[in-house]
C-alpha cells in the first residue's frame, strides 16, 4: 500500500484556503497513491476557537474530501473541527474511494492548551479496514497514551495526525518509534510545519517507521509530500517469527 504524507504549513482558521492548498498538492502527484494522510485540524490549524471554523459532516470540507477521493480512486484522512449536537469535536475522518466516511473523535484532549474546555472527547477507537490492511488512526496528543493505542485488534498500521510543536519534537520522535516497536506495526506520523497565529513553531518531522523501529522515511522538515510503500507480508512474516504480540497483557479500557 502506498501512503502519501502531506507535510505543510496551514493558513490560520481559513478552511477554503487550506482546501485549495491540499487540492494543489494532491493534484501535483502523478503516481497512484492508495492513501493520503493530512495533519490534525488541516482546515484551520490547532485553534481553540471552534466557532470560527466548525463544519458539519455534510459540510463543504467532507464533501470536498469525498469528491477528491472518488476522482483519485484513493482514500484520504485528516482531522477537522466538527459541530454536532451542540458539541465541537476534533474529528478525524477516513474517506474511502467510494465516498464512505468513518470517523474517530480525539480521545485525549490537550489540556495544556485548553482543548478539553472547548471540545468534547471521543471514547471509541476506530479500526479501518482498507486494501487488506487494518489501520488505527489517532490524533496528536493520543501519542502519549500507549494503553489506548495498544494493538489488541491485530492492526497493521498506526497513524498519528498532528500539530506537534517544535519545543517537544524530541518526544514526538521517541514516542512514534516506541509505538511501532511495542505494537509490532507500521507507524505513520504526519505533522505540520510553519508558525501558527499563537506563535507556535512546527518543524514537521513527519516520518514512517516499521514494526522493528526502523525508519522507512526519516523525520522530514521541508514543506513537501512524501510517498512510502508498506508491505504487509513482510510485517506478518516478522510477527510470526518473533511472536511478541502473543505475550501482551489482557486489559479492558473503561
Amino acid at each position: 500500500m502506498k501512503i502519501a504524507l502531506l507535510q505543510t504549513a496551514l493558513s490560520w482558521e481559513n478552511p477554503s484556503k487550506n482546501r485549495d492548498l491540499f487540492q494543489q498538492k494532491i493534484n501535483a502527484i502523478s503516481q497512484y497513491v492508495d492513501l493520503f494522510v493530512l495533519p490534525e485540524m488541516f482546515t484551520s490549524g490547532f485553534t481553540m476557537r471552534p466557532k470560527n471554523v466548525a463544519e458539519t459532516m455534510q459540510g463543504e470540507t467532507v464533501s470536498w474530501l469525498k469528491d477528491l477521493a472518488k476522482k483519485r480512486n484513493c482514500a484520504i484522512t485528516g482531522s477537522l473541527v466538527i459541530e454536532e449536537n451542540g458539541n465541537y469535536f476534533n474529528r478525524l475522518v477516513f474517506v474511502f474511494p467510494n465516498g464512505e466516511v468513518q470517523h474517530y473523535d480525539k480521545r485525549h484532549l490537550f489540556t495544556l492548551a485548553g482543548e478539553d474546555k472547548v471540545y468534547t472527547s471521543g471514547n471509541d477507537k476506530l479500526i479501518v479496514e482498507y486494501k487488506g490492511f487494518k489501520i488505527c488512526p489517532l490524533i496528536c496528543y493520543d501519542l502519549r497514551f500507549p494503553v489506548f493505542s495498544r494493538n489488541v485488534e491485530a492492526y497493521d498500521v498506526l497513524i498519528y495526525e498532528a500539530n506537534w510543536p517544535k519545543t517537544r519534537v524530541n518526544a514526538w520522535d521517541i514516542l512514534l518509534k516506541a509505538r511501532a516497536v511495542e505494537n509490532m506495526c507500521y507507524v505513520v506520523g504526519v505533522n505540520r510545519v510553519g508558525t501558527d497565529d499563537n506563535k507556535h513553531e512546527y518543524l514537521g518531522h513527519s516520518q514512517v517507521i516499521d514494526f522493528l523501529g526502523n525508519h522507512l522515511l526519516e523525520p522530514q522538515t521541508e514543506d513537501a509530500v512524501f510517498v512510502v510503500a508498506l508491505n504487509k507480508h513482510t510485517m506478518l512474516e516478522t510477527r510470526s517469527k518473533l511472536d511478541f504480540l502473543n505475550d501482551k497483557d489482557n486489559f479492558e479500557i473503561l
